[in-house]
């Protein structure tokens, strides 16, 4: 059977530390909407490693970042777009940083990433999980 997916859904973050729980709570949320909550917890991290990221080195003078969300099958792909036009590429890290493993971190949790130019202004970094449906139990 082949599950109706939804239109992407996308919501814009002001440039403030809140924004990264707030990023995590939306992906959170739309998951458990569309039932897909397979890989929540993986899609959470990776979720708060790039809009942290974003937060940190993407959102020049003030301008805050987007998540988009879409779902196609057994792939949801998530979307950080910001303003910053460098693309951001995985450091070596030591045991004694305290920073720089935020790609490493998506790199393993995720089926894919990659950065995109967003054309006028800007990058989009994404990442792609393997999901499957929430399998609800019917109540007794």
């Amino acid at each position: 059977m082949r599950l109706a997916m939804p239109d992407a859904i996308k919501r814009f973050f002001a440039p403030v530390p809140e924004s990264v729980g707030q990023a995590r709570d939306f992906v959170l949320r739309t998951l458990a909407a569309w039932g897909l909550e397979g890989r929540d917890e993986d899609i959470r991290l990776c979720v708060s490693e790039l809009a942290t990221n974003a937060l940190t080195h993407g959102t020049p003078c003030g301008q805050g970042f987007h998540v988009t969300m879409s779902a196609e099958d057994t792939i949801v792909r998530i979307e950080i777009h910001d303003a910053a036009p460098h693309w951001p590429r995985p450091r070596r890290s030591t045991d004694d940083d305290t920073s720089g493993r935020g790609l490493h971190i998506v790199d393993m949790l995720s089926d894919d990433w990659g950065v995109e130019d967003r054309g006028v202004a800007g990058k989009v970094v994404w990442s792609r999980f393997k999901t499957a449906p929430t399998i609800q139990e019917a109540p007794c």
